[in-house]
């Protein structure tokens, strides 16, 4: 059932361009305008729409939500990292490191990317916020298709994340904790100041209530009227 806003889109599709600033992970050209749906209260869309055949990036901290995210919301599943550590998870001894054989699920995690990107298909990709390279993969990749990247990024306090990763029984060392907090702080400050990472069109920014509001990320030929402004 969809949640208080169902039926009401905030559209990333169609919007005029604007003119960013360039700094070392962004760059000067055309980008649609930011959309901030963080501090709203009641007043949230109850969907996301991009143009049909876009690629969308869901970035933040670990124990943010993006998993619960995509799982919820994402129409095809999105491709989540996540997905891929509980099959090798399944098939191996629950008392083997994680570390042992995170190579493996990386390269599961990329190998089903891949695939995804092959079909032509919208693609909704969980992104822990570091790996910048795999942003650039999918703008060349919609570069490519002729459509856009977008950005949508889960602002949370990094004591909510660290107890999101508690609930789910699966933490981050501190140094790792350290690195997604510099990476998700520099992808908000070039958001918010309208400076996008290098190849993303748009980006959409979170908080943990306008994640919690989403019931749909849906990709339209036409989406609808952007609602909530």
């Amino acid at each position: 059932m969809m949640s208080q806003g169902s039926g009401a889109y905030a559209t990333t599709a169609g919007v005029p361009a604007q003119q960013g600033v360039s700094d070392r992970d962004a760059v000067a050209r055309p980008v649609a305008v930011v959309r901030d749906l963080r501090g709203r209260g009641g007043r949230l869309p109850g969907a996301l729409a991009f143009g049909a055949g876009d690629l969308v990036v869901v970035s933040g901290l670990p124990g943010s939500g993006k998993s619960t995210l995509i799982r919820r919301a994402a129409e095809a599943g999105g491709i989540d990292s996540q997905d891929a550590r509980d099959r090798w998870e399944r098939r191996l001894p629950a008392a083997l490191p994680y570390a042992v054989y995170r190579p493996l699920v990386r390269m599961a995690h990329y190998a089903g990317l891949w695939r995804a990107l092959g079909s032509g298909e919208s693609v909704v990709v969980h992104d822990c916020g570091t790996q910048r390279w795999v942003r650039r993969w999918l703008a060349r990749e919609a570069r490519r298709r002729g459509r856009r990247l977008h950005l949508v990024l889960l602002d949370v306090p990094p004591e909510v994340a660290r107890e999101g990763q508690r609930e789910r029984g699966r933490g981050v060392s501190g140094y790792a904790f350290a690195r997604h907090r510099r990476a998700v702080r520099r992808l908000l400050a070039a958001a918010e100041s309208g400076r996008l990472p290098r190849g993303c069109a748009t980006a959409v920014l979170l908080d943990r209530t306008a994640a919690g509001a989403l019931d749909r990320i849906a990709f339209l030929e036409k989406p609808g009227r952007e609602a909530g402004r």
